[in-house]
């Protein structure tokens, strides 16, 4: 770029600066100044040397209009422009033609006005070069685009910080009309929290933005829609993708089967494990554990106990305390709790908390007080805060995560039309949305169908020394209660509900759901600390064992 340009492009930057801190001092004498000296080094020839306007040369304030109109000149990117007068201001612009003037507003900003006609006084040639007027107004657009995409993307990662999906999809569709590039590692962060929330039907707009404006896409981005959707509980669409990928790596697989597994489907993830070893592929350790849990949801455990075996003779891999808690949860989850802890007794080393929280949890499920006992003797020996006064009762099973957060959130409502998602989070005994009275109307309505389905309520899940009619109205507030009565009454005839919570689902509520499935008609997808529950017609995919 010449010295001329330079001088020309840093004058416009600063008449633009000043006239964003309101000063009329500086522009009427610094333009006037640089205007001169650009005319000199251009041969500019005076337009009011033949004019019949009776305004002053453009070298003095009063000739730009500033007392009377703080905008009042204007610029085109072509190889020429014009003068001519500011209508009623007696001011000067400066355009290409008669149908182009570009205005610089008082923040800087760019804009286009129209005008039908206008008096022509002269011409500047600036020989085929992108002209500095045209830099002086690309780079005052600059700054102004600039600042306001900064401000755009600080939206949008505020938003994936407090997973609010919805409005981030909306900021980004807003960034691409804009053509506003976004990087992808703001993608990703919507990826996963599309995912933390079950929100499918923008996890579909987020895939479908990855494969419009990052293709061809590698394979650790497949991966991520791979989870995003598992996470969903949509196995049908992670299988879409994963079938579709032009090359998958170890993690491709070990997402599919670990989350096939949570999602209920143990036999999927079982066969899948078997394409895998088809292949000539060789699982790692971390597969195992998936391989071991999906065991588990088939109540399959002979199969799990070959697949241990296989892993240290086969492949070499040494188990480690997650694959002994692992095999401790298969067989504990389907009922083998005397064989769990014959297992536990055999591990070659001293067993961790881990390993007996695990089995104390599942004596909970099952109701073998006694052995649950003596292990949270043992959870205590070994970590007191593990425990609190719940587990101490020996009423609901907890694990470590419980103890960190004391909430859960459910994705309240999903349109294949329209989507308008939003999250709402409840706490057991809250009475504090907007709907809550019909919220509890629902309950207590659904409970009368129940128990003429046969529902029994289990009101051991109630701490409280009440009354029994108490103890089955407390249980009617459970936070996953909550939320499944406010989906029914906010979402579409037979659209499927989804739920989020942060804790182990109680045994009451997992019947509750199951029966209530069954009399609405709905699909309910739970996912809570453990897995993922899929009620229908009064049955879950865990088959009971969780």
């Amino acid at each position: 770029m010449s010295c001329k340009r330079v001088s020309v492009l840093t004058s416009n930057y600063l008449t633009a600066l000043s006239k964003v801190c309101s000063s009329r001092r500086f522009p009427r004498s610094h333009f006037s100044k640089f205007l001169s000296t650009a005319a000199e080094r251009w041969d500019y020839v005076s337009p009011y040397s033949t004019s019949q306007f009776e305004n002053p040369p453009y070298g003095t304030p009063s000739s730009l209009g500033y007392e009377q109109k703080q905008n009042g000149y204007a610029l085109n990117t072509n190889q020429g422009f014009e003068v001519c007068p500011t209508g009623d201001y007696g001011g000067t612009q400066y355009r290409q033609n008669p149908q182009d003037i570009y205005n610089f507003t008082s923040y800087g900003q760019v804009k286009r006005n129209t005008i039908s006609h206008g008096q022509v006084t002269s011409n500047v040639n600036f020989y085929g070069q992108v002209s500095a007027i045209s830099e002086s107004k690309e780079g005052l657009t600059e700054v102004s685009e600039t600042s306001s995409n900064n401000a755009t993307i600080e939206m949008l990662e505020e938003f994936c910080n407090k997973v609010n999906v919805k409005e981030a999809l909306e900021v980004l569709g807003s960034m691409r009309q804009q053509g506003v590039l976004v990087d992808l590692t703001q993608i990703l962060r919507i990826t996963k929290a599309c995912g933390e929330v079950e929100a499918l039907q923008e996890a579909k707009t987020v895939h479908e933005y990855l494969l419009v404006s990052f293709s061809p896409l590698k394979i650790s981005i497949y991966n991520r829609i791979l989870e995003m959707y598992m996470k969903c509980g949509s196995a049908v669409d992670a299988f879409d993708v994963f079938d579709k990928m032009p090359k998958r790596n170890l993690t491709s697989w070990d997402i599919m089967i670990t989350w096939l597994a949570r999602n209920g489907l143990g036999e999927d993830a079982l066969d899948l494990f078997s394409q895998f070893k088809q292949a000539g592929l060789k699982p790692d350790a971390k597969m195992f554990v998936a391989v071991f849990y999906a065991c588990g949801v088939v109540g399959d455990t002979n199969e799990g106990m070959l697949h241990f075996s296989s892993m240290s003779s086969d492949y070499g891999i040494v188990p480690s305390m997650e694959h002994y808690v692992s095999v401790v949860d298969m067989l504990g989850s389907t009922g083998h709790l005397d064989e769990a802890l014959e297992f536990i007794e055999k591990i070659p080393f001293e067993p961790s908390v881990d390993v007996w929280e695990t089995l104390m949890n599942l004596c909970r499920v099952h109701g073998h007080l006694e052995l649950g006992d003596r292990c949270a003797e043992l959870v205590e020996e070994l970590d007191p805060s593990r425990l609190n006064e719940q587990s101490k009762a020996g009423l609901v099973p907890l694990k470590d995560s419980d103890l960190k957060q004391n909430e859960k959130k459910k994705l309240a409502s999903q349109s294949p039309l329209e989507v308008r998602s939003r999250v709402n989070e409840y706490r057991a005994g809250d009475t504090s949305h907007p709907e809550n009275d019909r919220i509890y109307a629902l309950l207590r309505s659904l409970k009368e169908h129940m128990k003429e389905a046969g529902y029994v309520p289990e009101t051991k899940f109630v701490l409280h020394d009440i009354d029994q009619e108490s103890k089955e109205e407390a249980l009617l507030a459970h936070s996953e209660r909550l939320a499944l009565a406010n989906g029914l009454l906010t979402t579409p005839a037979r659209g499927q509900i989804r739920i989020i919570k942060n804790l182990r689902v109680c045994g009451d509520c997992h019947v509750a759901f199951k029966i209530m499935s069954k009399i609405v008609g709905r699909m309910i997808i739970m996912r809570d600390a453990k897995r993922f529950h899929h009620f229908s017609e009064g049955i879950c995919s865990c088959r009971d064992y969780w």
